[in-house]
């Protein structure tokens, strides 16, 4: 099967997470990605939080797959060379190098220009070029807290009043996958002019446009004075000193009430709960669920104005109702009233959830120095396309291959592994 990108060139000259993800994005979908790495290091998540000893570890395999492997120092004339054929023969190149790395190393955007217009440069940064911050490095959580997601997360109060980090990757993984639209929309542009173009996403950018219902609520907050949805509405909400949107705890923040609640075996499993929302239209299935028809008349209950100040109370009536049934029978209770609902599912069981093998989210892939491990498949689905998980690469493992390509002779390869430019 033809797959989409087959034909594009990328030069990956990223690390860690936010640029690694953006180009296995892409290697899914077909595009070559050329990983460039240093000689004899690499990328530095081949090291880190090893499982097994002297084997890339998971951190590593699991943002590169699909890719191709090459060596080279770009210090020396001649790893500059390489770079400049690279360049010439692809069409985007992806880097997450500090400000200005590229032009230290003799490949400004002019640069790039000259040897091949059609080539559309790619970068992820903390913060957009010419922010007062631009110089500042950042990393996953610093990204989280320049972005807002950490202040309007958490605890407002009690001894864990503070701002929260989420563990999803907001400022990695969600700025590739900003930075992978951005490629592909460069892609289809250069289709119509014929010109490649600078393409940038900064992690800061990234996490605020998945915050946006947070800047919709401070908006809100300013204009009327309150923020009835969350869970200091009435009594906490007036003692605020700044009119800030505020940290809601579990709350969905979105116009629907929602709370985490404790099932069966809460005691002795830290993840033995459900999500639970209180769904405006899904309120009299609620009451059927719960076994309370005096809820569907009581106008302390009937609309969402009025049941918000009951709302600690309707939870814990909820909760009453499901302490004795595990959260998997919880939700299979809920659902058939099309209660809005889900168990909290651990890493432990996403790892053996069937469905998800079956629909390809998690796959199997075999490595040839750690054998068999899973990783995370695509999680966009297609109706003509099912994107097949290869193995990450050995360090340097193409770089022949690659060589070759670019119509270096075997005589002049083995040259470049005897003078260390590979």
């Amino acid at each position: 099967m033809t797959k989409p990108l087959e034909g594009i060139k990328i030069i990956d000259f990223t690390h860690v997470q936010a640029g690694p993800a953006c180009t296995q994005m892409l290697a899914w979908f077909g595009a070559d990605v050329i990983k460039v790495e240093r000689p004899g290091a690499g990328d530095v998540t081949r090291s880190q939080l090893r499982d097994i000893p002297n084997v890339d570890a998971l951190y590593f395999t699991m943002l590169n797959s699909n890719k191709r492997s090459i060596t080279l120092d770009t210090k020396t004339a001649e790893g500059k060379a390489v770079l400049e054929k690279l360049v010439k023969e692809s069409d985007v190149l992806v880097e997450n190098f500090g400000p200005g790395a590229l032009d230290r190393m003799g490949f400004s955007w002019e640069r790039i220009q000259q040897l091949n217009p059609k080539l559309i440069h790619a970068s992820v940064k903390g913060f957009s070029e010419g922010h007062h911050y631009e110089d500042l490095k950042v990393y996953e959580n610093v990204a989280q807290c320049a972005g807002g997601a950490a202040s309007t997360t958490g605890w407002w109060k009690g001894e864990n009043s503070q701002p929260t980090i989420s563990a999803a990757a907001l400022g990695d993984s969600n700025t590739g996958m900003h930075l992978a639209i951005g490629i592909l929309t460069a892609i289809i542009g250069r289709e119509k002019t014929g010109k490649g173009q600078k393409v940038a996403c900064s992690m800061q950018d990234a996490v605020l446009n998945l915050c946006r219902v947070k800047m919709r609520d401070q908006q809100r907050l300013e204009r009327v004075g309150y923020l009835e949805e969350y869970p200091q509405y009435p009594h906490e909400m007036e003692a605020f000193e700044s009119k800030v949107t505020p940290r809601g705890g579990n709350a969905g923040g979105g116009g629907q009430p929602g709370w985490i609640l404790k099932c069966k075996g809460w005691e002795t499993d830290p993840n033995a709960y459900i999500y639970f929302t209180v769904q405006g239209h899904a309120w009299e299935p609620i009451c059927d669920a719960l076994g309370k028809p005096e809820w569907k008349t009581d106008p302390d209950y009937t609309t969402a104005k009025a049941r918000q100040p009951h709302i600690d109370q309707i939870f814990a009536t909820i909760e009453d109702f499901i302490k004795d049934k595990t959260k998997f029978e919880a939700v299979d209770i809920f659902r058939k009233f099309d209660i809005p609902c889900a168990p909290v599912l651990s890493m432990a069981e996403l790892l053996r959830d069937e469905s998800l093998k079956k629909s390809g989210s998690i796959v199997e892939v075999q490595h040839k120095e750690r054998g068999s491990y899973w990783t995370i498949g695509s999680p966009i689905k297609f109706s003509d396309l099912k994107p097949e998980v290869t193995a990450s690469p050995l360090l340097g493992e193409h770089t022949d291959d690659v060589l070759a390509e670019l119509g270096y002779s075997k005589d002049q390869i083995a040259k470049m592994h005897e003078n260390k430019v590979v």
